[in-house]
């Protein structure tokens, strides 16, 4: 079963709320059974010792006995149940997150460590199955320790306070001091992983060219630089760790001063100096493991906070209508398009329309807006003002994975997952036939390409597709944008590494979407891919220049170039 993906972070911790609220009884249960070992020692002392009675010292032994069997197996118990809802939170979030993650380049200009939301769901999950949060749920029974220790004397509840109000303390400075450093070695993190996927990425271009030293240089420094901030993390949390061990040792020696005093004094027995020892130790036992735990504390909080950010401002579409598949018009309505990130349009007020078993083919110079446009045709990338339409209905009336049903997406980089190629060109589909792959490698015409290779759709292709040429990439891409027959398919230089065959097998593909009554999209630089279509959509600077016929568009290009020829033969400088 597909799990369902969680909207917010607040939902997702109510959903947990019986299971917090077992921990918290777990919790009390076992801190009270923590008593044990000090009123154990009390008996022994003040009472088996002076009447050397034996039936008592075993009838106490079996159970305080059983008693830390009892707490034992409720600590095991609640240790498991945390890693199991640190577990439980990921499985809730991990949609959320992992869906967010793949919107995040196309809603936002791409920064530092693109997987940092995946290790922040990580850092959450692990933090949460760590000690550190029983720490935290053991901290409210503190006042029951210290006030257990003021009933054994007046001056043992004393030390016991000042005791937890100086690890108290400690903890608020644990606080201060390692919040900044945590964030910013979170922050050198990023950046090296960025950069080691870059690295890893341009590994061919770094062997060939002979610029894998310098790489390798900046990598030193990077590293360095966030080796340097976790030490400086890690010091701060130790060194503050170090010393609430210290002083816990301290105070544990110091009231067994003055308990031994009191004894002297005849003020305390001697079960209530050792009783008082360990009871000592276990009222600051909790402040010590949350300052030992403080720095994760930290780092989990601040990924809490940018989960809760990412999610806020990626919010995830929902839609009760099922909309029909489209079949007749696509629209584009005054659409300017600006890139994720950016605030200057790169496409102004885009208007055309086009019918069922249409073909348009969109030129112009590099860096005119033909991407840019065709990625919001595709619903890749939202338009900044206008709207494009499917059959009258905007993109996103339909859900992502709808949508993606009727658009067929051929971009100008081509990306494969590593996986067979029938997966590749099902676009991961579990329940895509045999049928279907094949009728889409059938008009993509890389099928007998395939069946070629050692074993044919069974052929894993490596990471983006390594195993194979660049034209063979494109060519099954280009089959992957046909699955299903998409009623609008949008193809972004398709014969960039193409030989003649797949020019051949391209032109083929564009007439096959057009005769069975779609919608293809052609963005070209080379005249082949422009063959079969009818229309021409000529952008420059980000404008629509013309629009119409594809003869009249392209002899009006040609007429408007000739008198420029003609200057430049002569020697002028054309205005």
């Amino acid at each position: 079963m597909k799990p369902t993906p969680s909207l917010t972070l607040a939902g997702v911790l109510s959903s947990f709320r019986r299971a917090f609220s077992g921990i918290v009884l777990m919790s009390g249960v076992v801190n009270v059974l923590t008593l044990t070992g000090s009123f154990f020692m009390l008996q022994v002392y003040d009472r088996v010792v002076p009447g050397r009675s034996v039936p008592t010292l075993v009838g106490l032994a079996v159970l305080a006995a059983t008693l830390f069997t009892f707490q034992g197996v409720l600590e095991l118990i609640r240790s498991r149940l945390m890693v199991r809802l640190g577990q439980g939170l990921d499985a809730k979030l991990s949609p959320s997150v992992y869906s967010a993650l793949m919107r995040l380049p196309l809603r936002s200009k791409s920064s530092g460590d693109g997987l940092q939301p995946l290790r922040d769901l990580d850092q959450v999950r692990s933090f949460v199955g760590s000690a550190g949060p029983t720490a935290l749920f053991d901290l409210p029974w503190m006042p029951l320790y210290i006030g257990i220790c003021f009933i054994f004397h007046f001056w043992i509840g004393v030390t016991a306070l000042a005791g937890a109000i100086v690890l108290f303390a400690l903890t608020l400075l644990a606080e201060f001091r390692t919040s900044g450093p945590t964030k910013i070695a979170g922050q050198h993190a990023a950046v090296r992983s960025s950069l080691a996927e870059a690295t890893r990425r341009n590994a061919e271009a770094m062997q060939a060219m002979g610029f894998g030293g310098r790489i390798a240089e900046r990598w030193y420094a990077v590293n360095a630089d966030y080796l340097n901030a976790h030490a400086a993390a890690s010091d701060v949390a130790g060194t503050l760790g170090t010393i609430s061990k210290v002083l816990r040792l301290m105070l544990q020696s110091g009231i067994l001063a003055i308990g031994a005093y009191l004894v002297i004094k005849q003020e305390a027995t001697g079960g209530i100096m050792i009783a008082s020892s360990i009871m000592m130790g276990r009222a600051l036992a909790p402040i010590e493991l949350a300052i030992a735990h403080w720095k994760g504390f930290v780092a989990a909080r601040q990924s809490w906070a940018r989960l809760k950010q990412l999610l806020s401002a990626l919010p995830e579409s929902t839609t009760g209508v099922t909309l029909p598949a489209p079949v007749s018009k696509l629209a584009v309505e005054s659409v300017s398009v600006v890139p994720p990130g950016e605030r200057t349009p790169v496409v102004w007020d885009a208007n055309f329309t086009l019918t069922s078993g249409s073909g348009l083919g969109i030129i112009g110079p590099s860096a005119s807006g033909k991407s840019s446009l065709v990625r919001a045709l595709a619903g890749v990338w939202l338009p900044a003002r206008g709207s494009v339409r499917l059959d009258g209905a905007t993109l996103d009336q339909w859900p992502t994975d709808e949508l993606g049903k009727h658009i067929g997406y051929l971009p100008q980089d081509v990306q494969l997952f590593d996986g067979t190629i029938a997966q590749n060109i099902s676009r991961f589909d579990p329940d895509a036939s045999s049928e279907m792959v094949l009728a889409a490698s059938k008009a993509a015409g890389v099928h007998d390409l395939i069946v070629h290779l050692a074993e044919g759709y069974d052929t894993r292709i490596g990471e983006a597709g390594a195993s194979l040429s660049a034209g063979q990439r494109q060519r099954i891409a280009l089959a992957r944008a046909l699955y299903g027959d998409p009623f609008l398919v949008i193809l972004d230089e398709p014969n960039s590494n193409l030989d003649s065959d797949g020019e051949m097998a391209l032109s083929a593909a564009i007439r096959g979407v057009r005769d069975r009554g779609g919608i293809v999209i052609v963005v070209a630089h080379r005249p082949s891919a422009l063959a079969n279509v009818d229309t021409v959509l000529m952008m420059a600077n980000g404008h629509a220049k013309a629009f119409g016929p594809k003869d009249e568009v392209l002899n009006k290009i040609v007429r408007s170039a000739a008198p420029l020829k003609v200057v430049a033969a002569e020697g002028g400088v054309p205005a």
